[in-house]
């Protein structure tokens, strides 16, 4: 499948996938090289072609984005914050953990073990002394 051909609004987010699946770890260069065959001597059919192939990076781009998300696990797992924590799974555990990937996905720490434990050991009393999430309102 050429990547050109995923151009219709109604292109499904698997068509993407598996345009970035058969492309592996060279997607980066097939969307170059399909950028680069762009060609025709007719200026406003090259200009449709160029509009197009951006249409189709920018969704390649947006599922690898929500990929990546999805995929997303947070260095400190709930059982190692009950252990640390001696408290029973619940509500307390998941507003940690909630806290941990929170900083993580805002930037305030990079997705790495050590840095999620500093920021847990930082932050725990705010949660452990009460039932409410730092700068939430409940």
């Amino acid at each position: 499948m050429r990547p050109i051909q995923l151009v219709d609004e109604a292109v499904t987010d698997s068509a993407i996938r598996r345009l970035i699946f058969d492309g592996g770890e060279n997607i980066d260069e097939l969307l170059t090289l399909c950028r680069a065959d762009i060609t025709s001597g007719n200026k406003d059919r090259a200009k449709k072609h160029l509009a197009n192939f951006e249409h189709v990076l920018q969704r390649v781009r947006e599922v690898e984005e929500k990929d990546r998300l999805r995929a997303f696990q947070p260095p400190i797992r709930g059982d190692e914050i009950m252990a640390l924590f001696d408290l029973p799974p619940g509500k307390k555990v998941g507003m940690l953990k909630k806290m941990i990937e929170e900083a993580i996905l805002d930037g305030i720490i990079p997705n790495e073990y050590q840095a999620a434990y500093d920021y847990l050991m930082q932050r725990k009393d705010e949660i452990l002394s009460s039932n409410k999430m730092p700068g939430v309102k409940n």
